[in-house]
């Protein structure tokens, strides 16, 4: 099956097609580094990090450019208040995004180029701006003129300019500032005082934010390239405005071939931010969770979807992580290190036999289907609930007792092989085999009362199958009251230690 994007320009899915065959060229907006990141960068990274993997496991030569607006008002301000260079501010949270991102097992893009070091093409476009007659010179600073251009207003979120212009009653004055429209918006803000400030033929001052990307993209990536990716909130106006920007300069259109963007982080059903006080930085969900639980949690979900993070959502990413985690462990320990040359051959697939030929058709079934669903606008969710089915598949296989030792470790390798194309490789959920046999350091409250949590679960079980239901919820009562969470599940109960 071809990949399938969902375009937020063409507002459909179609067919991926590249401008160079073979290469993707790739471009997704960074954070403004005057603060921590938060649960929202983590859902827009690893989303795109899915994106960067799957185009790379289908054989792309990928080109994946992802910048730092490290000059920005919100980082002077910090500044300011700490009494600091506006540089240690934007190094901080630069050096504390990629902690977060390398927690997250998030791939780093190739280049990572920054607003300080692109204020000459900056400039340079600007010009290119004025001389087309798409921009011009105010009080404060120069702005790009949106009417020069109206047939792009609205092209990612459907807005009509004739709304607009209705909205606005006909008036141009009281703009706030000396663009000449409130449409129109900043390429260059004139200097204040104590700002940083880079010399330009308009004056003395620093980028407007939309120039930023229209720029970087375009000097790694040339006039026109594949992918343009981001939040849902910066369909507009930022990157409406790099649509106005980079296709006058350019003369060339589209610039973008394909738009994406994730959708919204929740918290409890509501949106997250820090005025309702349900703000989540990724270091704080690090503290309670693995890196690994809450990219598994962020992937339980299609990218373009919002997505509800709770404490439930995300302790069941946790125990779905553990058990992926356990069936990679019990095929590394089934296979024993064996050499691969002295491995035995395994059978063929075979849906209609018995024994392993049938596990391991199911587990090439499993395989493809995790790939259809990649390939259908990079569909995590189903895919990460194909591996999930496969890892159930070989913990049932590998714990029958129905394999010989030779059989059983070939068979552990090929499980271990196959988990890591696709969980590992694929999805980025999986540790190294190394970390793997090494296993988690152990809660060692969690050592001192495993005997007796068994010994109740399994007194509780026994009571369940007779049908005691006082008997089952007292034992329940007795695990909680121990600060046992018991979760039941298909595969038996679960328990975590508060």
């Amino acid at each position: 099956m071809p990949l399938r994007i969902h375009d937020t320009r063409r507002r459909r899915k179609e067919e991926f097609t590249t401008l160079e065959s073979g290469k993707v060229n790739m471009y997704v907006c960074g954070i403004t580094p005057y603060g921590p990141s938060h649960l929202g960068h983590a859902r827009c990274y690893v989303a795109f990090d899915i994106v960067h993997r799957w185009l790379e496991a289908k054989g792309y030569d990928v080109l994946y450019v992802q910048n730092f607006t490290d000059i920005d008002d919100k980082i002077l301000v910090v500044a300011e208040e700490e009494g600091v260079d506006f540089s240690v501010v934007s190094e901080r949270y630069i050096e504390a995004y990629f902690s977060n991102m390398d927690a997250l097992n998030v791939l780093r893009a190739d280049e990572y180029p920054r607003v300080t070091g692109t204020i000459p093409g900056i400039i340079e476009m600007v010009q290119t701006l004025i001389d087309k007659g798409n921009a011009y010179v105010g009080d404060d600073g120069v702005y790009f003129e949106v009417e020069s251009a109206p047939e792009k207003y609205g092209l990612l979120t459907g807005q009509s300019i004739e709304a607009v212009r209705a909205g606005a009653g006909g008036r141009v004055g009281d703009t706030g500032s000396g663009k000449r429209d409130h449409k129109d918006f900043a390429l260059w803000k004139f200097s204040k005082p104590g700002e940083p400030e880079w010399d330009s033929p308009w004056g003395a001052g620093r980028p407007g934010w939309h120039i930023e990307c229209s720029v970087m993209s375009s000097s790694f990536l040339g006039d026109q390239f594949d992918i343009h990716g981001g939040g849902h909130d910066l369909r507009f106006p930022h990157h409406e405005a790099e649509i106005f920007q980079g296709e006058c300069a350019s003369g060339k259109s589209p610039v973008v071939q394909w738009w994406m963007h994730n959708g919204f982080v929740n918290v409890d059903g509501e949106k997250m931010s820090k005025s309702l006080g349900n703000f989540w930085t990724i270091s704080d969900a690090l503290n309670n969770f693995s890196g690994f639980t809450l990219r598994h949690a962020l992937l339980n979900a299609h990218y373009r979807n919002p997505i509800d993070l709770s404490e439930d959502f995300l302790n069941d990413g946790k125990r779905n992580q553990e058990r992926l985690e356990a069936a990679y462990l019990n095929a590394l320990e089934a296979w024993g290190g064996v050499p691969r040359a002295d491995l035995v051959s395994l059978p063929h697939a075979d849906a209609d036999a018995d024994g392993l030929p049938a596990t391991m058709a199911a587990l090439e079934k499993l395989g493809e289907e995790t790939a259809l669903a990649m390939d259908d606008d990079f569909n995590s969710r189903e895919a990460l609930t194909k591996v999930m089915a496969a890892g159930r598949e070989m913990k049932k296989t590998l714990e029958s007792g129905g394999l010989d030792e030779e059989d059983r470790s070939a068979f552990g390798l090929y499980c271990a092989e196959w988990l890591e194309e696709l969980a590992g490789s694929v999805l980025g959920l999986l540790p190294s085999r190394e970390e793997a046999l090494a296993g988690p350091e152990e809660d060692p409250r969690r050592l001192e009362i495993s005997g007796l949590v068994q010994e109740l679960l399994l007194k509780r079980q026994i009571a369940r199958d007779a049908g005691d239901w006082d008997s089952a919820d007292a034992i329940r009562d007795e695990l909680t009251a121990m600060g046992v969470t018991v979760v039941d599940t298909a595969d038996g109960p679960d328990w975590t230690l508060e």
